[in-house]
């Protein structure tokens, strides 16, 4: 009878350290993964957290001890963080008013911070419909539309994150160059309205979903887990593919994110699940960033191909503005056309007013 009970006790101690070492074993995979193909998280909103907390007051912040932040160094580095997308975010009551300056203002205290910034922008307005407001052009206006091919001629990344469901059909569907998803999940896992249904997942084909950790997009309630995260990766690998994976964290831009996810620094713990799930190192080295890369090699052809195309001028109608604080300058009485524009202006337009989050 001792005999049996010293058995089964190291029964149950072995199958306990097998249990142990088979995670440790998946972490260390994970972090084999990030350091081969380095994480490219599709949103982070700290340059917000600088203004919010500092006033963009970079002497006051210490990125190696900053402590009420998703992000700072050392969390990156265990994170094994190898790029972010800053987000030059600005208040939706802004627009109109001063949006254009604290726009450029973020912009400011990211170049402050870095020598390079990927110019993604986004704003809330009147060319495309989106997800929060009631529908005024059933998606994109016809200025709105203009703005895509221009995108496609100029090179730049079209992110589709915080448009209704009938703007990604549009774009997906008008668009020569691949977009992005920077930080949406799965619909049919959390029926909110900022994810993107089965329907258009099929739709993006050589684009990326990039999941957002956000604990509302991810169950739709306030809380989450890291399980749910990667519920949403299962779930778009089986719907269309592998190959339209991304990560899209959105740290310090939300209140709650999932347990296990706390801040950057936990992002191989994510990784780890998916191993554990059986995902194949090829497959998770395409969604921490081999996917988005294929995307900007894939958006740069389509632009380097349509370098004989003339830049699309054409300045907003006038009657689009709504905005009395616009100067009337080359509006013939207020309407019509104006005069036309060069293309910088246009691009400034796009990226101050235009697109998506």
């Amino acid at each position: 009878m001792l005999t049996k009970v010293v058995l089964a006790s190291w029964l149950v101690l072995w199958i306990s350290s097998c249990a142990v070492n088979s995670a440790e074993d998946l972490k260390t995979r994970a972090f084999r993964l990030m350091s081969e193909t380095p994480l490219i998280d599709g949103h982070n909103d700290l340059p917000w957290q600088f203004r919010k907390q500092f006033n963009n007051e970079l002497t006051k912040v210490d990125l190696y001890k900053l402590s009420t932040t998703h992000t700072n160094i050392p969390k990156i580095k265990e994170g094994r963080l190898g790029a972010q997308f800053w987000s030059a975010y600005v208040p939706c009551d802004t627009q109109y008013k001063d949006a254009v300056r604290q726009t450029l203002e973020q912009i400011d205290v990211v170049h402050r911070m870095c020598e390079k910034y990927p110019e993604t922008f986004m704003a809330d307005n009147w060319l495309v419909d989106t997800g929060s407001e009631p529908s005024e052009h059933n998606g994109l206006s016809p200025f709105g539309k203009q703005l895509i091919l221009e995108m496609n001629r100029l090179g730049m990344l079209i992110d589709l994150a915080h448009v209704p469901v009938t703007v990604m059909n549009q774009v997906l569907g008008m668009s020569k160059a691949p977009v992005i998803f920077s930080h949406s999940s799965a619909y049919s896992v959390c029926p909110h309205k900022r994810n993107v249904p089965d329907e258009v997942l099929l739709k993006v084909k050589k684009g990326v979903v990039m999941v957002n950790f956000y604990n509302d997009y991810v169950t739709c309630s306030k809380t989450a887990n890291l399980s749910d995260v990667a519920d949403h990766f299962d779930h778009i690998k089986k719907v269309a593919g592998v190959d339209i994976i991304g990560f899209g964290g959105d740290y310090d831009g939300v209140t709650r994110v999932p347990e296990g996810l706390e801040d950057v620094s936990k992002v191989p713990d994510l990784v780890a699940e998916l191993l554990r799930r059986g995902w194949t190192d090829e497959e998770v080295k395409k969604a921490l960033g081999d996917n988005l890369l294929r995307v900007f090699t894939e958006v740069e052809r389509v632009r380097d191909s349509l370098k004989g195309s003339k830049p699309d001028d054409v300045p907003i109608p006038y009657a689009d503005v709504q905005n009395p604080c616009r100067t009337s300058y080359g509006y013939p009485d207020n309407a019509g056309a104006v005069h036309s524009v060069s293309a910088l202006t246009l691009l400034l337009t796009l990226a101050l007013q235009v697109l998506v989050h």
